[in-house]
Parts: structure tokens; sequence; C-alpha cells
């Protein structure tokens, strides 16, 4: 499966507390933080719910 590699761009602060356990679901602890997973459904679903505080790369 592919892999993708996520890093965190915007803070949590003043997020919905879904969306903070999302972060810390995949990962993410601080601004910045990045973290290599694999491209599975989940993941991916997680990353939709976030789009807007990470930044998505894909790895060869």
């Amino acid at each position: 499966m592919a892999k993708i590699k996520i890093t965190q761009v915007k803070s949590a602060i003043d997020r919905p507390e879904r969306q903070k356990l999302t972060l810390k679901a995949l990962g993410l602890k601080k601004l910045n933080a990045t973290k290599e997973v694999e491209a599975t459904p989940q993941i991916l679903g997680m990353v939709e719910k976030v789009q807007h505080l990470v930044k998505i790369e894909e790895l060869a």
C-alpha cells in the first residue's frame, strides 16, 4: 500500500475536541510534527476530517 507523510501545520487550539483526538490518533502531538503512515481508508478518512490543519505528501 502507498505511504503518505502527514505534517501538522496549524494549531489544535480552539478546535473541537473531536479534531484534537483525530490529530492524536494520527500521531501528531505538536505543530510541525510529521508522521509517515500507510494510506489505508481509515487513515485517509481521518486526514480528510482535519485537512485544514495538516499538509499531506505522497511518498514514492
